[in-house]
């Protein structure tokens, strides 16, 4: 990563605060091949904040899915249905997620460096990556509602974003983790719900 460059949270925030509608589509225009990451990053910011949502964070996930899968079978550029990318990303993203993402890549680029950055990138780790995505997103979706067990897998997904955007292997392997022990809390509570369903019938 060039030294020189801007700070990634700096080119965010300038999108987020340049005038017109803030549509998934116009995130290509502005971000070019980092558009996968930035657009999986966004999307799954709301999810990530422990605030009720009203169930817009399904629909976002649902996209999410999508762009993981074609991860999976190698695209390195974002596939959208044309009513998706005039979507707007709502008041939600744009006034409490992507402010909040915008503060937590700050902290992060304090001790981020290039780590790794090269792996990151080789097709075999990005199909990988989109794997793991996926299923996060997935366990977020299906986290019993109400639970708040959906932020831990999310914040899983935007540091694995993150550490693809900041060439950092080390943030997206923390991401991992978090996301992991996200879902393992999130099937070992719907057990324990299942079992006590089982009791009453």
């Amino acid at each position: 990563m060039d030294d020189d460059a801007e700070p990634f949270s700096h080119e965010l925030e300038g999108w987020l605060k340049a005038d017109g509608d803030k549509t998934l589509g116009g995130l290509q225009d502005v971000f070019g091949e980092r558009t996968f990451a930035v657009t999986i990053l966004l999307l799954m910011a709301p999810a990530a904040l422990p605030l009720p949502t009203g169930g817009v964070t399904h629909v976002l996930e649902a996209i999410v899915v999508l762009l993981a899968a074609e991860m999976v079978i190698g695209r390195r550029t974002v596939w959208l249905p044309a009513r998706w990318q005039r979507r707007p990303l709502g008041p939600v993203a744009t006034t409490k997620a992507i402010p909040f993402v915008v503060r937590m890549i700050r902290r992060c680029e304090r001790f981020s460096r290039p780590r790794g950055g090269r792996l990151l990138e080789r097709d075999l780790v990005w199909r990988l990556l989109g794997v793991l995505v996926g299923g996060l997103t997935i366990a977020a979706a299906i986290a019993p509602p109400f639970s708040g067990l959906d932020t831990l897998p999310a914040l899983g997904v935007v540091l694995i974003a993150l550490g693809i955007l900041l060439h950092d292997i080390v943030l997206a392997i923390v991401g991992l983790v978090i996301g992991v022990v996200g879902t393992a809390l999130i099937i070992a509570l719907g057990a324990a719900i299942a079992r006590v369903i089982r009791g009453w019938l």
